[in-house]
């Protein structure tokens, strides 16, 4: 059961050229993920089930799995490794799958967020969102900026 979204939560929906079974093992499969988010991801994709993307040197996303509904919907807690704010076990990713003609309608609510970081995390999950739909359409998103450490 979906719950109400906020004002606070970050809601991004995406269009996908590929059938919700197939988009979904590429929320659960660590190596489908890597294709469009993160550079290193270890995935057990089950209730209690560890999260956990490495985007670049600095940002590491770690949290658990919560909910699995194959293929409909996948919910996952979700932080910053080294983020007071937005840490791991703050957030909260649910991700909605539904059928749309041959496609599927991705729907990603990221609630949980501390005050102001909302259009950053937009604007990232739009950034992955695209690159997923890239993927999963049997594409390739090419190197993702996001993975690119600054230079020291």
């Amino acid at each position: 059961m979906q719950a109400e979204t906020t004002a606070a939560d970050v809601v991004v929906e995406k269009e996908i050229d590929a059938r919700p079974e197939i988009v979904f093992e590429y929320f659960v499969d660590a190596d489908k993920m890597i294709g469009w988010f993160g550079r290193e991801d270890d995935l057990d994709a089950r209730p209690g089930g560890v999260f956990g993307v490495r985007i670049s040197e600095q940002a590491h996303a770690v949290g658990e799995f919560v909910e699995i509904d194959r293929p409909k919907r996948v919910v996952f807690t979700f932080g910053w490794e080294g983020d007071a704010t937005n840490g791991p076990g703050k957030g909260t990713v649910e991700v909605t799958l539904t059928p749309k003609g041959d496609g599927t309608l991705v729907r990603l609510v990221h609630r949980g967020l501390s005050p102001g970081s909302q259009d950053g995390h937009r604007d990232g999950w739009q950034h992955y969102l695209d690159r997923l739909s890239i993927r999963a359409s049997g594409g390739d998103p090419g190197p993702d900026k996001n993975a690119v450490s600054p230079e020291m």
